[in-house]
């Protein structure tokens, strides 16, 4: 079976889904059966793609991104053949769909934010991505989600088969736990700052924080979209002027260095799908602190702290408990670790090759 990946969202800053499809692929290529083959698709005039390992082929068609989806998301054309040779399933890792003659068509659907939030989706497809990410969900032969609790959703909301999802959650990185959580150092919060990810309620608590006395430092790591101006600016102004700063968006290793010396993560969001970089803290062996929405609850497990995403008071006296309290930062430690090693790449990438096997024998038998 040949397994044809759309990689354009790894090429540069591999946020949460260029991670996904970048992690994905590599599984895939590492739990190949013999006959199987993975190859990755890319189109752009700037960016070059190369092999992002062993075991996979790379596929480079020179049209312009926003040309090519543009095609694709409107018009259903042209159909991926024309572009990257031929496949025997093709897999978008966003809820729309690629165009195929023959190959068995699937897509990953993250989250369902934009169905409640359309403003929060990219200018380009603002308009009507909410009704084409529900029709492409409802054309494709297979749809992944990476939470039982995005599963379900996509059954509820875009009322999708359930025959037809199947769920493969993100894995853990393969990073050796600290021993220690350290006596000073900064909390963290991870993540594209986004209305989702609510910076803005963040940075509410830090305001309580410094106000009770408590002068803690918080970076903020991930990218920074031009609506994330504000945010920006409050960062220098009186009271969080040099306790909270943006460090920008951080590579895989970089990242790993950067969870290493956190006393703890934080991470707000009103919606995650799955909730990368809590998996990415407790693997690290960071203390976790998540909000009580979406899949969080499902990652975090017991190993968590939750919080009212819409409370930044609760927020800030939760995180001035945990601080002060060594031990029970210890124990969340442990209980990260152990949590994190339930989230395999490979399991997952296990999984999906028998979703992508049965959706091919199920379109086969319905042509």
């Amino acid at each position: 079976m040949q397994a044809l990946l759309d990689y354009r969202p790894a090429l540069r800053a591999r946020t949460g889904v260029g991670e996904y499809v970048h992690q994905t692929a590599l599984a895939l290529a590492a739990t190949a059966a013999p006959g199987d083959h993975v190859a990755v698709f890319s189109s752009s005039w700037k960016d070059r793609l190369t092999s992002p390992g062993a075991g996979i082929e790379a596929r480079d068609a020179g049209v312009p991104v926003r040309l090519l989806n543009f095609a694709w998301h409107r018009l259903g054309a042209p159909p991926i053949e024309w572009l990257a040779g031929r496949a025997d399933v093709v897999h978008s890792p966003t809820p729309m769909l690629i165009p195929s003659r023959r190959a068995t068509r699937v897509v990953t659907v993250h989250d369902l934010f934009f169905l409640d939030h359309p403003e929060a989706t990219a200018a380009e497809v603002r308009r009507d991505y909410a009704s084409l990410a529900i029709r492409h969900a409802q054309r494709a032969d297979l749809v992944v989600t990476v939470s039982n609790t995005v599963g379900a959703q996509v059954v509820q909301r875009m009322d999708v088969d359930p025959e037809r999802v199947v769920i493969c959650p993100n894995g853990a990185p393969d990073w050796t736990a600290r021993r220690a959580v350290p006596a000073a150092g900064p909390v963290i919060c991870v993540g594209t700052l986004e209305p989702r990810k609510n910076i803005a309620g963040l940075l509410d608590a830090w305001e309580r924080l410094l106000t009770g006395g408590l002068r803690v430092p918080l970076l903020l790591a991930g990218g920074a979209p031009t609506s994330a101006d504000a945010l920006l600016a409050r960062l220098l102004q009186p009271p969080l002027a040099g306790v909270v700063q943006h460090v920008g968006y951080l590579d895989h290793a970089d990242r790993q260095r950067f969870y290493a010396a956190a006393r703890l993560l934080v991470m707000p969001s009103f919606d995650e799908g799955f909730g990368l970089p809590a998996v990415e803290a407790m693997a690290a062996g960071v203390p976790v602190v998540l909000a009580r929405r979406g899949a969080l609850p499902e990652v975090g497990g017991e190993a968590a702290v939750y919080v009212d995403p819409d409370d930044p008071q609760t927020l800030a006296d939760e995180v001035a408990s945990l601080l002060a309290d060594p031990s029970r930062l210890e124990s969340m430690r442990v209980a990260g670790i152990a949590r994190s090693r339930l989230f395999s790449w490979t399991a997952s990438a296990e999984r999906l090759w028998r979703a992508y096997r049965t959706a091919a024998r199920d379109q086969g038998s319905a042509r």
